[in-house]
């Protein structure tokens, strides 16, 4: 059947614009492709979208591994995804890096006393004898911290172990990269022409005691962990300073990333990848003396000890399975311990091809001072300011020119002094607190209105 239509064809009919605008059933309907629903309506309009109905793709979310931290602050993951993924690895380690490390001083003092007690004893005949008896007993005499983690920034430099330096590169014992020319054990360099490439080798006893000693040192004096100890880097040399912004802190021939990728890709049983956090720019040794002597200002003759210490300093992933886990557990490990167990663990790990590898080659530095040089937007107009210790001007080695470096952080010398009289007045009192002191004593009002009183 066809109904034929008399009245006027809608297509030839002007649209009106009131009945356009209006809401009631007359509306003319609209296009069919304005009637069909859309899933990327929300979407930006330079992102194709292809037809069929298709859902649109998620968006990005960053991976939110799974990690504990340990009493003294330090990361620990066995996140499986993290042992598979490189990408995410790496990702996780500079997401942990935002995090800097705490550092304190802690200042201990403490005397041995030797007393006398007299204990009676009974006799077989039942008379009472006194017994003179000497014993020691070590008595604390003052004990607190100083908290110094506002100094330390929270902008990273991330750096990795030099080829030559003795590290952990996958097994249970340290190894070096050398450089070997040998034509059979290596194919030819195609960029080069030459033959040749790296290796790893144990490290030698010798290489490892001079590698240990050049630690000691390279923490006691505050010098980032890129400084080598053929650098002959001097902390307040002008041209050193100038080097260690402009040299490159990636030693190995290895980025972090394919570090990670190296780690993800060891089907070792009990791998470890460890990320160091190193906090830098103080000669902490010096500073060390100088509480040292302001202690002992006080006529203190007791045992001392003032020493810095790092917490939440390392970031450890380890591999995803029950035995990686019970070994994280400190008290799950002290049992292996007493029980004889966990012996042949270590046995295991250290012996065994597929046992354990650790990875020890890159980490974060956290500068507590550094020499920057003045970009041109920080330099007002006019002629430059005079010479000061605050603003040097240092000449670049080969070139006529000269830079102006301006001070980032605090310096050691400007922080003691601000914390001397704190020291020696908590020494003096005999302080024993577990609560770390955040504030220097402020000075007493009576001395701020002293005419030539500098704070």
């Amino acid at each position: 059947m066809i109904i034929v239509n008399d009245k006027k064809d809608l297509s030839d009919a002007e649209p009106d614009p009131q009945a356009a605008s209006g809401s009631n059933s007359q509306d003319l309907p609209p296009p069919f492709e304005a009637a069909q629903p859309s899933a990327y309506s929300n979407l930006d309009s330079n992102v194709y979208a292809p037809p069929g109905g298709e859902d649109p793709p998620p968006e990005f979310v960053p991976y939110d591994a799974e990690y504990f931290r340990t009493d003294d602050g330090n990361v620990v993951s066995h996140d499986p995804h993290l042992n598979e993924d490189g990408e995410a690895l790496y990702r996780f380690l500079l997401s942990q890096a935002q995090t800097p490390p705490q550092l304190f001083l802690r200042v201990h003092g403490e005397h041995q006393e030797h007393r006398t007690t007299s204990v009676p004893r009974t006799d077989s005949q039942g008379r009472t004898h006194f017994h003179t008896e000497t014993e020691t007993v070590t008595t604390i005499d003052f004990n607190f911290t100083i908290d110094l983690s506002r100094h330390v920034p929270a902008a990273p430099i991330h750096w990795s172990v030099p080829d030559e330096e003795p590290a952990f590169r996958g097994e249970m014992y340290q190894e070096v990269d050398t450089v070997t020319l040998h034509p059979t054990s290596h194919p030819t360099d195609i960029e080069t022409g030459g033959v040749g490439g790296r290796k790893r080798v144990k490290a030698t006893r010798k290489e490892r005691k001079t590698a240990n000693a050049w630690q000691h040192e390279q923490r006691a004096r505050g010098l980032p962990p890129w400084i080598g100890p053929g650098a002959g880097w001097a902390p307040r040399a002008a041209q050193a300073v100038l080097d260690s912004n402009q040299m490159s802190v990636y030693k190995s021939s290895k980025t972090v990333r394919e570090w990670a990728d190296e780690y993800c890709a060891s089907p070792k049983i009990l791998k470890e990848f460890t990320y160091t956090k190193v906090i830098h720019g103080w000669n902490f040794d010096a500073l060390e003396a100088a509480v040292v002597a302001a202690v002992k200002s006080t006529y203190y003759r007791g045992t001392l000890t003032v020493k810095f210490e790092t917490h939440g300093d390392q970031v450890h992933v380890r591999a995803d399975h029950s035995l990686a886990r019970a070994l994280s557990n400190k008290w799950i490990k002290f049992l292996l311990i007493i029980t004889l167990i966990y012996p042949f663990i270590w046995l295991f790990r250290r012996f065994n091809p597929s046992g354990g590898g650790k990875w020890e080659v890159c980490g974060a530095a956290y500068a507590l001072m550094s020499w920057q040089p003045v970009q041109p937007e920080d330099e007002v107009s006019g002629p430059p300011p005079p010479f000061s210790e605050e603003e040097p001007v240092w000449a670049s080695q080969g070139t006529g020119r000269t830079r102006r470096m301006k001070l980032v952080g605090t310096r050691e010398g400007e922080w003691f002094q601000k914390w001397e009289t704190t020291i020696k007045r908590a020494v003096s009192g005999r302080c024993q607190s577990d609560v770390p002191l955040a504030e220097p004593d402020a000075p007493t009002p009576a001395a701020l209105v002293l005419d030539g009183y500098r704070t």
